[in-house]
């Protein structure tokens, strides 16, 4: 009940998403395991449509939900999740998948937001339609800053970075432990902000 689905320029595969079923409150969804767009073809629409595609494949098989992880300190991702496709996220796993070798994780702590995507939504809907997926921040919404040389960090001074890190995870698990949900990011002075909200609907 999974997805296998590639993206192809010619005959050629220039990206790919996969995809495995579970339930979720007894109802099926997909874990959305990794989408990956082949360098050269990367910022050219490729990605979105491949997720546009796997919401029209899921819908048409009953499945009105697909979540997966992503790096809360990778903010374009993030702008892409909630302001592109109108994606939210209410769980923050800490070293979700443990320290690795990978240069794109600079020897920090696998932290990840998880992001669920309600595909009938009017979130959802709003986004693909290339509205804003979020009314302006409410009164009662916080924020959460990702300094904007965070990536440079990682490699120039890792101390730093993970530290940074480290209260960013502090900040999000105390706020989620109170029932926000991260609904989309805005540019601030200092870099990327986070925008929670209390009890944010889908």
């Amino acid at each position: 009940g999974g997805q296998v689905l590639g993206a192809f320029h010619g005959t050629d595969l220039v990206g790919f998403t996969l995809a495995m079923a579970g339930w979720r409150a007894r109802k099926p969804f997909l874990h959305s395991h990794m989408t990956a767009v082949l360098d050269g073809n990367q910022d050219r629409g490729v990605g979105r449509r491949l997720k546009l595609y796997q919401r029209e494949d899921a819908l048409a098989r009953g499945i009105s939900r697909v979540e997966w992880t992503f790096d809360p300190l990778v903010t374009k991702n993030a702008y892409f999740n909630f302001m592109r496709l109108g994606a939210i996220a209410r769980r923050y796993l800490p070293n979700a998948y443990g320290i690795t070798t990978s240069p794109l994780h600079g020897s920090l702590p696998t932290d990840r937001l998880v992001a669920e995507w309600h595909l009938r939504s009017d979130r959802v809907l709003h986004a693909l339609a290339g509205k804003q997926a979020n009314a302006p921040p409410s009164k009662k919404a916080v924020r959460i800053t990702i300094p904007s040389n965070l990536e440079g960090l990682k490699s120039s001074d890792p101390m730093q970075a993970r530290q940074i890190q480290s209260e960013v995870r502090v900040e999000f698990l105390k706020w989620m432990g109170k029932s926000y949900a991260a609904t989309g990011v805005l540019p601030s002075k200092d870099g990327m902000d986070y925008i929670l909200e209390p009890g944010s609907s889908t």
